[in-house]
């Protein structure tokens, strides 16, 4: 293969910086073209120092500008799509998570029309398969049972939205001729170092006597790893890439797993967390069809308010369901069709999100000693 070039949307990212950092060892590639709407300062300065001669070129600006969009694409062989807005709990203005989900990769496909760019991978979510029903049980399923959320919440609708419309693109004739290939990736809840969701579970913990908050003690999920997830990008680009095995991926999708095991969201944060002294919650819980009920009657609420006042609960159906379903998927066909297999096993993803977890509590203790003294 020639040398190519890549863009990749959401780099400053928990996701997209992992994609950058395995780029880097692709053979042949020349340019790798980082974006998002603002970078950090020492992200910035991760990327101008990843010790490799491989190019990287920094774009900083709005999804939503077109022309921005289609010179960051100018030349470019693959697109690599994971910015987007992760909301499920009603924070964000619901017209702000559809504008960039969703309008910002019709934005970024049309571009890539425009430019001429053959391979557009998008990172979509296990959010866009459901689960419809915490009484709904999917156990391993796969891609071909054609599970798919009926949820409205912005969150979940943007992002399959997004899916349908990259998938409709694929053979989409670009400006010079050739055609538009693409795929997307569907990850389960992706843990790991950095993880912005983990932080704010161990931060709260930290407050609270080291006292794990409730998330999901009714679930049973199969979390992945954010490095697996990272490496299933990489070997979608590499198969669209490749003529043998483009065409038994253009326009299909994919579900990102790994070999963790399957347990619930509270378990997980327990197992990752217990050797720096957390602990879960012990304390009594509402049964789950009342909390359910619960939730519904507060969207009511708010829903009444809305003309008058924003009030946002603080769960909602689509969080309750999500949080306590059990709903896992295997990730036997993107091992047939990408030959995806986990480059990171259980255990060392334990111990990487672990040693990660005691550099936060550490942090911690050392801002309540400055504040002390």
């Amino acid at each position: 293969m020639p040398g190519w070039s890549c863009l990749v949307t959401g780099a400053g990212g928990f996701l997209g910086q992992r994609i950058v950092q395995l780029l880097v060892q692709e053979k042949d590639l020349e340019e790798i073209r980082v974006l998002d709407k603002v970078f950090r300062p020492e992200t910035r300065e991760k990327f101008f120092n990843i010790g490799t001669n491989i190019k990287v070129t920094v774009f900083e600006g709005d999804i939503l500008d077109a022309q921005y969009l289609r010179r960051a694409c100018q030349g470019i062989s693959v697109v690599i799509h994971t910015a987007a807005i992760i909301d499920v709990t009603g924070v964000i203005p619901r017209q702000t998570i559809l504008d960039v989900n969703l309008k910002g990769t019709q934005n970024l496909l049309e571009a890539c029309v425009q430019a001429s760019v053959p391979a557009f991978i998008f990172c979509s979510s296990v959010d866009v398969a459901g689960p419809n029903s915490y009484k709904e049980i999917i156990m391993n399923g796969s891609e071909e049972e054609g599970h798919e959320s009926t949820w409205s919440d912005p969150y979940p609708y943007s992002k399959r939205m997004a899916e349908k419309a990259v998938l409709a693109a694929n053979g989409s004739i670009l400006k010079n001729g050739g055609r538009l290939h693409t795929c997307a990736l569907r990850p389960m809840y992706i843990y790991g170092e950095r993880s912005p969701f983990l932080a704010n579970i161990i931060i709260s913990s930290l407050k609270n006597k080291g006292i794990l908050g409730v998330i999901g003690k009714f679930s049973i999920v199969n979390p992945v790893y954010v490095g697996n997830v990272a490496w299933a990008h990489i070997l979608a680009a590499r198969a669209l890439r490749d003529p043998k095995k483009s065409p038994n991926i253009q326009g299909k999708f994919y579900y990102i797993s790994d070999d963790t095991p399957h347990q619930s969201y509270d378990d997980l944060n327990y197992t990752l967390s217990k050797e720096w002294g957390f602990h879960l919650d012990s304390s009594w819980s509402l049964p789950l069809p009342l909390l359910y009920w619960l939730a519904f009657l507060l969207e009511t609420v708010s829903f009444l308010l809305s003309p008058v006042y924003r009030y946002r609960p603080l769960f909602n159906r689509h969080l309750v369901t999500i949080s306590n379903s059990k709903f896992t998927f295997s990730y036997k066909k993107a091992q047939r069709d990408l030959g995806y297999e986990p480059l990171v096993s259980w255990e060392e993803a334990k111990q990487k999100t672990s040693e990660w977890i005691r550099t936060l509590v550490k942090q911690h203790r050392e801002t309540l000693d400055t504040k002390s003294q």
